[in-house]
């Protein structure tokens, strides 16, 4: 009886051995390294915190859900990155997160950081999906490039067709700060605003370090514009639009979505009343997903969400989706199933990529600032 007593004893012992020994293989899980960066100081770092603020909840979520990929329980973790908006400092964060080895990229926000970057990435074989809206991004021949916004070409063209036929605008003078987003986006306004009828009397390159322009809108003055379209960053259209008023010049400024902020209308004060500006996508209350990400938003980080955070989501959940579906986090076997996406979104009812990279349902929406605030013009235009 003791023997047999002995014997039970010790097959016990061996099944709870085997058991521990078990666990920790159960237990262990992997991390899913993601690479972040935007500008996370100066001028642009709420844009840059928006977006990264974006991603982070979409990683929450799914983390929250305990994934199991390739068999394998999973948790996502950012790797975020400042590149400060400056296109040198872009390699070397992006040289950096490579070497960090990361799965995916989300980012950059900014056209020039974005493409020097994405060089980079490609060459690593790791799937990007950025914020820019610049053409020649996606217009590079990789097939790792992906967007979480809609491109310059449908933003300009829509706008450009928009002023002209519904604003009856027909002499437009044209200034960009001579960026790879400011001149996309200008050129391909002044192609569909031609193509609507309208005459461009004028084309200017603004400096955006100079911060008195009076001489260049003196000769714009001279033509008797009916708009003046800006292609450009934020930073100098408010002084822009105050020496416009100065200068008597009472025609509006249109521009696309980097003046579409509040901060642009409290700088320039009264003279930012009747700017024209357009934005990717739609309002937040109109997106599909939108009131129940601007809950979970306001939940998680105690304030409203700005522009970039809804497509910073939904392209984070695109590159995790892939993952899942290829039920692999290798970039090489969720690359073809990210390129062949096509699920719900926040912002869109469905995102799905077309053989470049863009959008396939991408849409735009023109606002007027009146009194201080920005009003809707136009209902999303799909393309």
């Amino acid at each position: 009886m003791q023997g047999k007593r002995n014997r039970c004893a010790a097959i016990a012992v061996a099944g709870l051995l085997a058991l521990g020994a078990a666990l920790p293989a159960l237990a262990q899980t992997q991390e899913v390294k993601l690479g972040f960066a935007a500008p996370l100081s100066g001028t642009q770092a709420s844009d840059g915190k928006d977006m990264e603020n974006g991603v982070r909840l979409a990683i929450d979520q799914v983390n929250a859900s305990k994934p199991v990929i390739g068999g394998q329980p999973v948790k996502f973790v950012l790797d975020a990155a400042d590149d400060k908006g400056d296109p040198r400092r872009a390699v070397l964060v992006a040289q950096r997160l490579v070497d960090d080895d990361i799965q995916g990229m989300l980012g950059h926000l900014n056209a020039e950081t974005t493409i020097l970057a994405s060089r980079i990435y490609a060459a690593a074989g790791i799937p990007e999906i950025a914020m820019t809206t610049a053409p020649a991004y996606t217009e590079q021949g990789f097939s790792s490039t992906f967007r979480m916004q809609t491109t310059d070409t449908q933003q300009g063209s829509v706008l450009g067709r928009f002023v002209v036929k519904h604003l009856g605008i027909k002499r437009i003078a044209i200034v960009d700060d001579q960026t790879a987003y400011g001149r996309a986006l200008a050129d391909e306004f002044e192609k569909a605003a031609k193509g609507a009828g309208a005459r461009i009397v004028r084309r200017d390159a603004l400096n955006r370090k100079a911060s008195d322009f009076r001489a260049m809108l003196g000769h714009i003055k001279r033509e008797r514009v009916n708009a003046i379209f800006y292609g450009g960053a934020e930073a100098p259209a408010a002084l822009l639009v105050k020496q416009m008023r100065e200068l008597g010049i009472g025609a509006p400024l249109i521009a696309g979505e980097a003046l579409k902020s509040d901060s642009f209308l409290q700088i320039a004060g009264k003279a930012a009343n009747g700017t024209i500006a357009s934005t990717a996508g739609m309002p937040l209350d109109r997106m599909p997903g939108g009131a129940d990400f601007e809950r979970r938003y306001r939940k998680r980080f105690g304030a409203a969400p700005g522009i970039y955070a809804p497509y910073a989501y939904d392209g984070t959940m695109a590159m995790i989706n892939a993952m899942k579906r290829a039920n692999s986090t290798a970039p090489a076997r969720f690359l073809p199933a990210l390129a062949a996406t096509r699920m719900p979104g926040v912002t869109a009812r469905t995102i799905a990529y077309d053989a470049h990279g863009n959008l396939k349902y991408g849409t735009i929406t023109v606002y007027k600032a009146v009194g201080g605030r920005w009003q809707m013009l136009n209902t999303a235009v799909e393309r």
